[in-house]
């Protein structure tokens, strides 16, 4: 694909445009740092993101689901949780029988690293 700079550079409004553009990026991988190639690349993938957030949006993650990712992440059983909030509300988080607290956001924040902000659902 040859790219004129003149034609490349231009808002994503349709989805074909979203293509092009992304057909563009791909041919473009390769360009050397700090090169008008790179400068384009740079561009269009600033394009491509505000299109895609626009169109493609990434839902916020299920609290709980945030939860179990991490523990598989980690390597961690429901008996970890149970040492941190205790054992009978661990089981009942990971059932969706009790609500997490902002004392139970704020351990998985600080100790197992998951933003607030997936703790906090949508």
């Amino acid at each position: 694909m040859r790219i004129s700079i003149k034609n490349a550079i231009r808002p994503i409004k349709t989805e074909k445009d979203y293509r092009r553009s992304l057909r563009m990026i791909a041919t473009l991988m390769d360009a050397k740092k700090g090169s008008l190639k790179a400068n384009l690349l740079n561009v269009l993938a600033i394009f491509v993101e505000k299109y895609e957030e626009e169109h493609y949006p990434i839902p916020a993650p299920d609290p709980i689901e945030a939860i179990k990712f991490r523990m598989d992440q980690l390597g961690l059983t429901q008996s970890d949780i149970a040492k941190m909030i205790g054992k009978n509300r661990a089981s009942e988080l990971l059932s969706r029988k009790r609500k997490l607290t902002i004392d139970m956001m704020r351990a998985f924040r600080d100790k197992w690293g998951i933003p607030a902000d997936s703790l906090l659902g949508a």
